[in-house]
């Protein structure tokens, strides 16, 4: 963390601004990114190659001090910003910012794209507005060996913290498809041979 020992970023800085504005949904989705705080979702989106930036207190530095070496030796380089404790605060949505915040490219995955690799379990939920709700399905899916989640109708966002936290990491071990129009999503798994 050579480079990021440079500057300690504040609540005020640009760089952090711009990361806080992922917050909200509309942030996420004009940006393609989202939020992912603490080890154990910084740790799960690296391994699939989703970030792009990580936000660390000087505490948290050390404290995840194998975790950041593995990202400074990542086949692409992520930009390392130290960050004062208020900063982490505003970085973060829970009462206990981790220290530890990575902006990640959020996948774009079609049902199309699912469908291809004729699935023989996708779990489909509709009209779920509680991210921890989505999350907790999320995570049953990815351990029932689901191929798929599909979110259909006016569900919640996937990328929210919550739902993130909710999914303890699974939301990046399995795809996960917002489909808006949930009649044509059905439609689509019943013409690829799969009961619903």
């Amino acid at each position: 963390m050579a480079d990021a020992a440079r500057e300690l970023l504040t609540e005020r800085s640009a760089t952090v601004a711009a990361a806080v504005k992922l917050h909200r949904h509309v942030g996420r989705r004009r940006a393609g990114r989202f939020l992912a705080e603490g080890h154990n979702l910084v740790e799960a989106a690296s391994r699939r190659g989703l970030v792009r930036e990580v936000f660390v207190t000087e505490a948290a530095a050390q404290r995840y001090a194998p975790l950041l070496a593995a990202l400074e030796q990542a086949t692409w380089r992520i930009p390392m910003r130290v960050v004062t404790e208020r900063a982490a605060k505003a970085l973060s949505d829970t009462v206990t910012p981790a220290g530890l915040v990575a902006v990640c490219d959020a996948p774009e995955t079609s049902l199309a794209d699912v469908l291809a690799g004729a699935p023989r379990l996708v779990a489909v939920a509709v009209e779920i507005g509680e991210p921890g709700n989505a999350g907790t399905l999320i995570r049953i899916a990815d351990a029932m060996g689901a191929a798929a989640v599909v979110l259909g109708g006016h569900s919640v966002d996937p990328y929210n913290g919550k739902c993130l936290r909710a999914s303890a990491g699974s939301i990046f071990s399995l795809p996960v498809v917002v489909a808006p129009d949930a009649g044509a999503a059905v439609a689509a798994l019943r013409g690829a041979g799969l009961r619903v």
